[in-house]
């Protein structure tokens, strides 16, 4: 019986088990692509300023500030 076989007796006789590796594997290796990915895009140095609270304020209420 190869490795897939005994694959599929481990998923079939411990399903839950199973799911928390295959969450456990994505939370290890899906920071291995997202980050380089955000870094490449460069997000940092386009964001905006936050608007200020005065201002929000202003506009919700029709007043000017």
């Amino acid at each position: 019986m190869g490795v897939m076989g005994r694959l599929k007796i481990f998923v079939v006789k411990e399903p839950v088990v199973a799911a928390s590796c295959l969450i456990a594997g994505f939370g290890l290796f899906l920071p291995a692509f997202v980050r380089p990915m955000l870094d490449s895009w460069e997000t940092e140095k386009n964001a905006k300023t936050p608007v200020e609270l005065k201002d929000v304020v202003a506009g919700v209420t029709g007043k000017k500030a």
